[in-house]
């Protein structure tokens, strides 16, 4: 009985802490869906963002990438000025938009050798998102394989109960989709874009992620799968085409 509390008690708290991780995803998702204004920006400063995240970054670049984050946001005035929102609108327009550094912030892109939206991908993850009741607004604005929604989406899995099967299943879903390109991404925009705000927002989300996927392998005790091995399992199944083969009279099959 003793036992059976006590695990009860462990699974209590898990679930708690998958929680407010989800929270932490949602604030993640928000920063890349818009440009920030001066209420974004206050916001963030009195939450002492990241500092307060749920999840607590502990590899060094984990760290690195908070202390940046802070640093940029002390950066910025006080009462941000119309120029310095302007500046932050441009670079996010660089990004999401118009894409001028070429960082798309869509699976498809990263994951098809023809670096297209639209694809597979897009499907797949649509497929998980139906599962679950999740749908988004205007796939043609932005696509269901957006960093947006695959952010929101890991939230949602982790603000239900959380047990060791939708633990797996989130990690699962991390494997197959968001982790096989975000830190591509996250690495192009702190790399290619103008702002400190928006290179270190991308690196804090790319170094996030892959902390939180090396936790809940650390719950489940189950290793994360390697590079190579996801490159396999999401190998495209390609079907042989039936070619139909006209009868001509007297001719025999050649060999």
């Amino acid at each position: 009985m003793a036992a059976r509390h006590k695990q009860s008690q462990q699974n209590s708290q898990l679930n708690r802490f998958f929680n407010i991780v989800a929270e932490d995803l949602r604030m993640l998702s928000a920063l890349h869906t818009r440009e920030p204004d001066a209420d974004l920006i206050q916001v963030l400063r009195e939450e002492q963002f990241p500092q307060g995240l749920g999840l607590k970054l502990t590899s060094e670049l984990g760290r690195e990438a908070c202390d940046v984050v802070a640093d940029a946001l002390k950066m910025l005035p006080n009462t941000p000025d119309q120029k310095a929102l302007d500046e932050l609108a441009a670079d996010y327009a660089s990004i999401y938009l118009n894409h001028r550094i070429q960082a798309s912030a869509e699976e498809s892109v990263w994951i098809h050798e023809e670096n297209l939206t639209y694809q597979d991908s897009m499907f797949q993850v649509r497929e998980w998102f139906t599962r679950y009741g999740m749908s988004v607004p205007d796939w043609r604005v932005r696509p269901d394989d957006h960093l947006v929604f695959e952010l929101e989406f890991i939230g949602l899995l982790l603000s239900a109960e959380v047990d060791r099967e939708r633990l797996r299943e989130t990690g699962r879903f991390m494997d197959e989709h968001l982790l096989r390109w975000l830190m591509d991404f996250s690495e192009r925009v702190a790399a290619r874009c103008d702002t400190p705000y928006f290179a270190s927002i991308a690196m804090l989300t790319g170094v996030y992620c892959e902390e939180l996927r090396d936790l809940i392998a650390d719950v489940l005790d189950e290793p994360r799968p390697s590079k190579e091995e996801m490159d396999e399992r999401m190998k495209p199944v390609r079907t042989a085409e039936s070619v139909p083969v006209s009868f001509v009279p007297g001719v025999g099959p050649a060999v």
